[in-house]
């Protein structure tokens, strides 16, 4: 999505010095299944170590007379420089070992392109490899879910309280003054999570600002969308702290892996869950066992839990392990050779995800485009990089985008009919914006034009109507799953994509960026904004994933049948599985999801804690 690699010459040595403190670290964790203690009985076994599974191990290993073991497919985290440097989001996915490296089906809604797909597998999940934003989402995205459960514990007044828990807002480095910024009075200041605003400034910086009060009636200034209503323009929070990523491994295991009662083991696959009985009382079937390999070759291992599994493994694996384990729809199964469980049709439905498409603005100034300036002087880059590893200043500590905007269609623009709109409310933004200080493209390998100077503003759906499924491609765990998020196929989807584009150009055609920004520029200065049919055409052949995916799993009422969780997160018509990440969210939030996923997930280890059962 954004810039291509980034000059990297002369990072080795830094790298291998980060690699030889990985190396003594890394005593902590487990890089091989047979050095785990092999006479310890674990009380929960949390599949995925992502924003789901790192919260819920760490919060259940608190008590020291619970055992937990925490999985993940990747490897450690630990002292990687990628990871570590917010600016090196970049260079995280796709085509590294810490990317699934997924890629969708033929979409025909973007002219039968298939779209890269990254997910993080990695400790931290996709906390390790994102670009770190922070959206609580709004008010009424949580008040939807609370009606959709029957739950009024998943309301925004109740899981408010853990979004406070979660945090620790941070000074940026550079200690400028934050107050129209943030609003440190409705945040957290004492969580596991580092939570910051911009700690360096972007040239584009005041341009936006001062738009957002020449044009305040079509985009209000938010000193902090995070308080419910995120609507408007403001700047970004993000997920790094005193110049540093903060991810769910950082935040949540690595400060806590000498807990006796803490296993954590990498580089495990877990293949399947396995029944292992069934329950008296209910005749439920039990599932307290995971069946594990390190690789595909290598072989494959039992391990079993007394009280429970939880699957933290994202909206795509998830799915795909209930599958594999037999928990879905029999025909499907029947195809591949698998034998069914329990009859749960809607696994791996509901597949709903973000869109994206980044738009060209030509500027003026060649100092203005940092990006260029960064891709093009290695002697910069690396001047910057050191930078950031003797005083954790500078750019590199920065994220990709210093301002976002969360904004609604007008009434006036609304081509769609009465009741079509998907999104959960007035607080709720059909669409997003995020200002990126160069050239960025949402077509993986599309090169940075020869001449030119640019910024970029990437138009996001965030309220979509599309939904599409996972689906196995066969009955081994090794064979990537089919993933179709079905982009763009509805008319609601496409009027906003539209919508959204002309409002970036409208947004830069502000006096604040007289002698700044010259109008559209690359293969964006093709297209005639007033013309449906080229807008949309942009679209089809420039939009993909901002890696959002969820609901694949998704939670309904106790009586919903056509859900695969309970209000508890329990896996219907099993005992002793629980799915705690993204799959589980019955509408995507109209927000950068690790924020929501993080405080679900808080909530469910009170659950389970409590041992409560709404059902």
């Amino acid at each position: 999505m954004f810039p291509p690699k980034l000059a990297t010459a002369t990072l080795f040595p830094l790298t291998l010095g980060l690699i030889a403190h990985f190396t003594i670290a890394q005593a902590t964790l487990f890089i091989d299944s047979e050095h785990l203690p092999q006479a310890k009985q674990y009380d929960y076994i949390v599949v995925g170590a992502g924003p789901g599974g790192s919260v819920v191990a760490s919060r259940l290993s608190q008590d020291p007379n619970i055992n937990v073991l925490l999985l993940e497919a990747g490897p450690s985290d630990e002292g990687l420089l990628d990871i570590q440097v917010p600016y090196l989001a970049f260079d995280l996915e796709p085509n590294t070992v810490y990317d699934w490296n997924y890629t969708t089906t033929s979409q025909p809604g973007l002219g039968g392109r298939n779209i890269l797909y990254p997910r993080g597998r990695v400790l931290g999940g996709s906390t390790s490899i994102n670009l770190m934003v922070w959206t609580r989402s709004s008010r009424d995205d949580f008040d939807r879910y609370a009606m959709v459960s029957g739950d009024d514990g998943w309301s925004w007044n109740a899981i408010e309280p853990y979004y406070r828990k979660i945090e620790h807002v941070v000074p940026p480095v550079d200690h400028h003054n934050t107050t129209d910024e943030i609003d440190i009075g409705i945040h957290g200041t004492r969580g596991p999570v580092n939570i910051t605003t911009a700690n360096a400034p972007y040239p584009i910086d005041p341009h936006v600002n001062a738009t957002s009060q020449e044009l305040g009636n079509q985009y209000p200034y938010n000193r902090d969308m995070n308080s419910g209503n995120p609507l408007g323009i403001g700047w970004t929070q993000g997920t790094y702290g005193n110049g540093v990523r903060s991810s769910a491994s950082s935040s949540y295991i690595h400060p806590f892996t000498s807990r006796p009662n803490l296993d954590v083991l990498v580089n495990a696959t877990v293949t399947r869950v396995l029944r292992t009985g069934h329950d008296v009382e209910t005749g439920l079937p039990i599932f307290s066992g995971v069946e594990v390999a390190q690789s595909k070759t290598s072989s494959v291992f039992a391990i079993n839990a007394i009280k429970e599994v939880i699957l933290s493994a994202g909206a795509i694996n998830t799915p795909q392990l209930l599958l594999l384990s037999g928990i879905g729809s029999s025909s499907p199964l029947a195809a591949l050779g698998i034998n069914q469980t329990v009859d749960l049709p809607a696994v791996g439905q509901r597949l709903v995800d973000h869109l994206v498409v980044a738009n060209q603005f030509a500027m003026a100034a060649p100092e203005d485009d940092l990006f260029e300036a960064i891709r093009r002087n290695e002697t910069l880059f690396n001047e910057l990089l050191v930078e950031w590893e003797r005083n954790k200043q500078g750019v590199m500590t920065n994220g990709p985008a210093n301002h976002i905007g969360w904004l609604r269609v007008p009434e006036d623009e609304q081509g769609w009919k009465e009741g079509e709109d998907p999104s959960s409310g007035p607080t709720s933004p059909h669409y997003e914006f995020l200002f990126a200080p160069g050239f960025a493209s949402t077509v993986a390998g599309t090169p940075v034009p020869p001449t030119g100077y640019f910024m970029t503003i990437f138009t996001v759906l965030v309220s979509p109507s599309s939904s599409g499924s996972v689906t196995l491609a066969s009955s081994s765990p090794f064979d990537p799953p089919i993933i179709d998020p079905a982009f763009l196929n509805t008319t609601f989807d496409t009027q906003v994509m539209r919508a959204a584009i002309r409002s970036a150009a409208r947004f830069v055609s502000a006096h604040a960026w007289d002698g700044f920004v010259t109008g559209q520029a690359a293969s964006f200065a093709d297209v005639n904004l007033n013309s449906d049919e080229q807008v949309d055409a942009w679209v089809r052949s420039q939009a993909s994933t901002i890696w959002h995916p969820t609901g694949t799993a998704s939670m309904g009422r106790c009586e919903d049948k056509d859900s695969v969780v309970d209000p508890d997160l329990r896996v219907r018509g099993t005992k002793g599985l629980r799915v705690v990440d993204a799959s589980v969210l019955p509408f995507i939030p109209a927000a950068h999801p690790q924020a929501v996923v993080y405080a679900f997930a808080e909530r469910a280890a009170d659950l389970i804690k409590l041992g409560r059962h709404l059902c």
